[in-house]
């Protein structure tokens, strides 16, 4: 009989379109979020970057947007080398663990918004990169500490924190916020004001994030009725596995030899068995040995008594 599989071409051909590229993966240092871990960091990042967007428009005086592209644990020194040599690198102080997060900005993206907060048109000059001067500096730090309060309450369902904005640092190679080997959430924003759209990241320690999400994966919040429910299924299922017919074998121990040897036999010949008669046999079930027996007789039938258990749980 042949058989024929039906395949839907043209939801394969859409998956395929809607397919990313593959991203190499090191088994040797893993960096990967769980997936329930990762949706739910995804739904406080974009909370906040909503909020940020909000914050944006009203302080800008032009249409801004923040939009979340993406969220990813990643090492801090990875992070750090996929940024640019010049940026905007704003340190947040994390009260509750004195930690420290990262809001990176480019260059470009800063001076327009202060451009903006003076009541300017917007328009960035074509001059070399430089630092921000002391008044500049204390308008962006105004500005982001108001998003750093969108954020204490984005992240509130995850873990409370307390984000203040601290000082500001220009090349990424000089900040050192964690060990470099230390895992961080690093979260991806589109940023438009206006007609300009650029590109921002936001880093946390993964330890202060996962760790309030590890604790509440341990906790039991089921009610009584659903707790009772599932005490009487699982005891239902025990029933029903103990009922379930199974195969006992007993053996003697494996004997290897040549396929030589196998191609000789003939009718008649004897097989020598490495198995001392003293030697109990195993009892197996499913290829598992689950106990160890001595050959015996039951009345007219042959029997085996267990001697020792080999099971484990």
């Amino acid at each position: 009989m042949l058989a024929v599989t039906v395949q839907d071409t043209l939801n394969a051909t859409t998956r395929r379109k809607r397919s990313a590229a593959p991203e190499p993966y090191d088994f040797r240092r893993p960096m990967t979020l769980a997936r329930e871990h990762g949706r739910i960091l995804e739904m406080a990042f974009e909370t906040f970057s909503r909020q940020w967007g909000t914050l944006l428009t009203s302080r800008l005086r032009v249409v801004g947007a923040a939009t979340l592209e993406r969220v990813e644990m990643r090492s801090y020194d990875e992070y750090i080398r996929s940024l640019p040599p010049t940026a905007v690198m704003v340190l947040c102080g994390i009260e509750q663990n004195r930690s420290t997060a990262v809001i990176q900005l480019p260059m470009d993206t800063t001076m327009l918004w202060i451009d903006y907060l003076l009541g300017g048109p917007g328009i960035v000059l074509d001059v070399p990169e430089r630092e921000l001067t002391e008044i500049e500096w204390f308008l962006m730090r105004d500005l982001l500490q108001q998003a750093s309060k969108d954020l204490t309450y984005a992240l509130a369902a995850v873990h409370p924190l307390d984000v203040v904005v601290k000082s500001v640092q220009y090349n990424p190679q000089f900040v050192q916020a964690v060990a470099a080997s230390e895992p961080v959430i690093v979260a991806t924003f589109e940023l438009t004001a206006g007609e300009r759209v650029s590109t921002a990241t936001m880093m946390i320690p993964a330890d202060i994030l996962l760790a309030s999400l590890r604790d509440g994966e341990t906790s039991d919040k089921r009610s009584a009725d659903e707790l009772r429910e599932h005490r009487l299924a699982t005891d239902l299922l025990s029933d029903q596995v103990r009922g379930v017919p199974v195969g006992v074998s007993v053996r003697f121990k494996p004997l290897t030899v040549t396929p030589g040897s196998i191609g000789r036999l003939a009718v008649g010949d004897v097989v020598s068995l490495n198995h001392s008669a003293d030697t109990p046999l195993d009892v197996v079930v499913g290829d598992v040995v689950l106990a160890r027996a001595a050959i015996g007789s039951n009345g007219s039938r042959l029997a085996c008594l267990v001697v020792t258990s080999e099971e484990k749980s």
